[in-house]
């Protein structure tokens, strides 16, 4: 099978559907692993035929595209809409889904409900639970219900209050200590990879080497199995300074402002559209509609 991108070129790669034994294989060749988040079907498409080998429907998608203030906000049903859209444009990349704030922190009961709606409802492959060692027990029993999980250390965005912030973790030795022991206990409860978000470079690449499951770095530097970003960061499109770890590939809120900006100055000067863009009756019924219009005009004179 032979999928070609819109862009026009074909990727070996997309051949194969990456699962999570795929992630495994590519941490044991020491072969990098690349993320994206997606949040729409044509988006996600994009990201999908160009190659990237999972796409994250991200929590940030609050933020990203609905325009709240933080990640806390958005419910499961908001994210359920977008994870189905983005399963719609997905054929190669492994699918991804945020547990939304609220979503797993009550009892085990809802959590297990809410992770199979991600997979029954969404068409999710794996859902992504935020927190280390506290959330080890959880994790093993939506794993044992045969959902896979990703964890996610370090710069946790749920946990902004408790933080006091988006602050870079692990600074200290005891936060240095804290960070290996979550991620140990994450990846004995069998996590299908690990992101690390906001951790020193040096500490990112003890967990690395520590654990046997993938590490997906965002802002944890460049030792990790993977990297994932937030793809309007990349394209510019989020209305904000940057992070520290966020390098922009293209300033898609340029060309969007530029594309807007010439409709309106066609249509306000009557350049669009033009008779080329324009339909037009078929002869015979143009000719008909003439007659019509003359005996009309006649009666009226």
């Amino acid at each position: 099978m032979s999928l070609t991108p819109i862009g026009g070129r074909p990727h070996d790669d997309l051949c194969q559907k990456v699962t999570v034994a795929f992630l495994r294989e590519r941490k044991l060749r020491h072969e990098p692993i690349t993320c994206l988040t997606a949040y729409d079907y044509p988006s996600a498409r994009l990201v999908d035929e160009a190659g990237i080998e999972m796409i994250l429907v991200g929590d940030s998608l609050a933020q990203a595209v609905l325009g709240y203030e933080n990640t806390l906000s958005v419910t499961v049903d908001e994210m359920l809409h977008h994870v189905k859209a983005v399963r719609r444009g997905v054929k190669h990349a492994l699918l991804l889904a945020d547990m939304p704030f609220g979503s797993y922190h009550v009892d085990a009961e809802s959590a297990l409900r809410n992770a199979t709606r991600f997979v029954k409802e969404g068409g999710a492959e794996v859902v992504k639970i935020e927190g280390g060692e506290k959330r080890a027990d959880l994790i093993r029993r939506v794993i044992d219900a045969e959902i896979p999980v990703c964890g996610h250390i370090g710069l946790t965005p749920q946990s902004v209050n408790v933080m006091g912030g988006y602050k870079v973790q692990g600074k200290s030795l005891s936060g240095v200590e804290q960070l290996m022991r979550d991620a140990v206990a994450l990846d004995r409860a069998g996590v299908c990879c690990l992101v690390l978000e906001g951790i020193p470079r040096e500490v990112a690449a003890m967990i690395t080497a520590e654990v046997s499951t993938p590490t997906i770095g965002i802002g944890a530097g460049p030792d990790c199995d993977g990297q994932v970003l937030v793809l309007h960061d990349i394209l510019n499109l989020t209305f904000a300074p940057p992070a520290k770890f966020v390098r922009r590939y293209g300033d898609a809120a340029e060309l969007i402002a530029k594309a807007v900006g010439n409709f309106r100055a066609d249509v306000k000067s009557q350049h669009y559209p033009k008779d080329e863009e324009s339909y037009h009756l078929p002869r015979e019924t143009k000719a008909g509609l003439d007659t019509v219009l003359a005996r009309k005009q006649a009666m009226r004179g």
